[in-house]
């Protein structure tokens, strides 16, 4: 497979407890190797839009958290993710696959990222087919509390993208029912100078309008009545306990 690539991508967000409520929307992801970044006009990938240190390489950062996890430096990464763009980052999710030098999947690790600048990771050891379980421990919305696990399959991409996470979570009897559903389904091409120029014809502000979308979902939904969660201290520790003390900004 020919790296750097491109996917077109329809993401689905779908939740099923206390309201029923799904939306879509289209827009394009890059898979890139951690060690042979990308140069182009306008776009990068910076280390301080992820979890780690900013001034470290994102390689760097995520082999430290590999590290603190008693796992070996992998020989090659890959990951998901949206670039800068712009001057502008947003990645609810960033997915990284490592790999042994064999060519071996070892893990995956998922990036999750709020809208009050918290990031997370989750290591997630999956298996033949990419699927993953983990107890969700960080704030992502206001409209569910931090508690329930993830069901996730997160299969490394090939000529398709096929990603599904389902948050479960205790529903009025206690007992763990599926909440929230979000997929993303694509297709690659080789990420040449035409196709790029392409991705940024079609979506155009692409970063910027993922946040918007997410920020006018939530409005939506606490006007149609869905009760606001708020964020205990424990839970902004939580999305900030990995950062570096020079990565803590106001309102975080």
């Amino acid at each position: 497979m020919v790296i750097p690539a491109l996917y077109d991508v329809l993401v689905e967000h779908r939740r099923s407890q206390t309201l029923d409520d799904a939306f879509t929307h289209r827009m394009y992801l890059w898979l890139v190797d951690l060690d042979d970044l990308p140069r182009l006009p306008g776009i990068a990938f910076r280390a301080a839009d992820h979890l780690g240190h900013p001034e470290r390489s994102i390689r760097d950062n995520l082999d430290a958290f590999l590290a603190a996890e008693g796992r070996d430096r992998p020989a090659r990464v890959l990951m998901l993710a949206h670039p800068r763009t712009l001057g502008h980052a947003f990645n609810p999710i960033t997915l990284y696959w490592c790999h042994a030098a064999s060519g071996r999947l070892t893990a995956v690790v998922a990036e999750v990222h709020n809208t009050y600048r918290g990031r997370h990771h989750y290591l997630l050891d999956v298996d033949d087919a990419g699927r993953a379980r983990v107890d969700k421990t960080f704030y992502v919305s206001p409209f569910f509390p931090v508690d329930g696990e993830y069901r996730m399959r997160v299969p490394e991409p090939g000529e398709t993208l096929s990603a599904t996470v389902v948050l479960r979570r205790p529903d009025e009897a206690g007992v763990l029912s599926t909440a929230f559903v979000a997929t993303m389904r694509g297709t690659r091409r080789p990420a040449t100078r035409r196709a790029v120029a392409r991705a940024l014809l079609r979506h155009p502000l692409v970063t910027q309008r993922v946040s918007l979308a997410i920020r006018r979902r939530g409005i939506s939904l606490w006007w149609r009545g869905l009760p606001v969660i708020g964020r205990t201290p424990v839970d902004v520790d939580r999305g900030l306990g990995q950062l570096e003390p020079s990565e803590l900004r106001p309102g975080a």
